[in-house]
């Protein structure tokens, strides 16, 4: 029998070598044409540093602001399921490579015979067996390297959950400075009106002004009024929003001054396609990628031979009954072939599937490196635009302010109308009011640009 399992062995081995070797080949990335992947304005270069190196400790210099993303890293419901998911992941790749190894049984077995009343007669087993599944056609090696992809695919997905949770605290951080700014800027906006609408009051009671200037001032203190009630629902809006990321009950959040935060001054207009393999989303498509590449390598192994030995060892007493309680150890080995001939054209059609599947994963996969480098291009030119635009906006806001002192100075010896104040001080209030903003579409830009990058998920 051994020299029977010899010729077996040898005939499967020399079937191995002459099958297909795709059956065993490791996944190669395909060619991805990245020619022009950021679009016109940003080079895509061989190397270069870039923002995406950074650790999000390093990156964000407010304090408060790093203490925040520490505490929804650590408290996020989603990233607490991320993890879990690892766990999941890490259970399917130790499964599949536990089926390597035999599997063990024991399987004891009595007995206690009698006839014609004569002595009862007890015989025993005590057999244990081992399977083995002998992988000469890449099955189990196929499906290990599956789950290993899967395994880093779910870690991948973690850090892209972390990488969204760091981007969201910042903006919504940012968010809050910037309406914290607005606020303060309507407020004494409001305050000026106020002394617009008194001094347009005493006017008119001296009869230097009409009772339409005094409804006028009047309207247009009460619309900054309800802006500045806007305001305030938006920040409490945006904190209770920002209180549910970090996964507690809703609180005030301690936060800086718009002039507090540091950004970098240089921005570079190249960066190396490579650095966009930092991404967790897009690392994660590639393992989707991988892990259908080793699928389509079972289903061809499915047409091929199933070899298994089974060997079973154990003790009895029930040797022969030419022997009188011969308890002795005994031992077999068996081993099976299974060829598939017919399975009702089952093994195509999962081959089929198979391939399919990997064909839509490679199209997700460069579908996913597109979409990293149109929001590269994206999040560089909203920053670009908006440090444009800031030297402008500070020079429109110093111009309104100065029309709004001389038309108030003017006004008081009747030298220009209300409507000439009103429009000065909305103009300035506006002014101000987009100054804010733009400041932060470039806070926001950086933080784009810096998750675009895969430096947000950095452990």
């Amino acid at each position: 029998m051994i020299h029977n399992m010899k010729k077996l062995c040898i005939f499967l081995g020399a079937a191995a070598l002459l099958s297909s070797c795709n059956l065993y080949k490791s996944y190669e990335r395909p060619e991805v044409d990245t020619e022009g992947l950021y679009g016109d304005q940003v080079e895509a270069v061989i190397d270069s540093t870039s923002l995406g190196q950074v650790a999000w400790e390093d990156f964000f210099s407010d304090e408060q602001l790093r203490h925040l993303i520490a505490r929804g890293i650590k408290q996020n419901v989603d990233l607490e399921s991320a993890r879990l998911n690892i766990k999941q992941a890490r259970a399917g790749l130790m499964t599949s490579r536990l089926a390597y190894l035999p599997s063990l049984t024991f399987n004891p077995d009595g007995q206690v015979v009698s006839s014609d009343h004569g002595k009862a007669v007890q015989t025993y087993t005590m057999p244990v067996t081992a399977t083995w599944q002998i992988d000469l056609f890449g099955n189990l090696l196929n499906q290990n390297r599956s789950a290993k992809a899967q395994w880093r695919m779910a870690k991948d997905y973690k850090q892209a959950v972390q990488s969204q949770i760091v981007a969201g605290i910042a903006k919504s951080y940012y968010t809050l400075v910037m309406l914290d700014e607005q606020l303060a800027i309507s407020n004494e906006s409001l305050k000026l009106m106020r002394e617009t609408l008194t001094s347009t009051k005493a006017l008119f009671e001296a009869g230097m002004a009409d009772q339409a200037a005094v409804a006028s001032t009047e309207a247009a203190y009460y619309q900054t009024a309800t802006s500045v009630e806007d305001l305030k629902l938006a920040l409490n809006n945006a904190e209770t929003a920002l209180c549910l990321v970090l996964n507690e009950k809703p609180h005030y959040i301690p936060r800086g001054t718009r002039v507090a935060q540091v950004f970098p001054e240089v921005l570079t207009l190249s960066y190396p396609v490579s650095m966009l393999s930092n991404r967790p989303d897009v690392r994660s498509a590639e393992r989707s990628l991988q892990s259908y590449y080793y699928q389509v390598g079972v289903a061809r192994s499915k047409f091929y031979p199933s070899i298994t030995l089974t060997g079973q060892g154990g003790y009895t007493n029930n040797l022969g009954s030419m022997i009188a309680n011969p308890a002795k150890l005994v031992a077999t080995a068996i081993g099976s072939l299974t060829q598939p001939i017919f399975a009702n054209g089952q093994l195509v059609a999962n081959l089929r599937v198979a391939k399919a599947q990997y064909d839509q994963a490679k199209m997700d996969f460069e579908h996913k490196l597109l979409e990293a480098g149109s929001d590269v291009n994206n999040a560089l030119t909203a920053c670009q635009v908006a440090r444009r635009k800031a030297d402008m906006l500070d020079k429109q806001v110093q111009a309104a302010e100065t029309a709004v002192h001389a038309t108030k100075s003017t006004m008081e010896f009747g030298n220009t109308t209300y409507l000439e104040v009103i429009s000065a001080q909305q103009t300035a209030l506006q002014a101000k009011l987009t100054l804010v903003n733009n400041w932060y579409s470039e806070a926001s830009g950086l933080v784009d640009l810096y998750v675009s990058l895969g430096g947000a998920a950095q452990e």
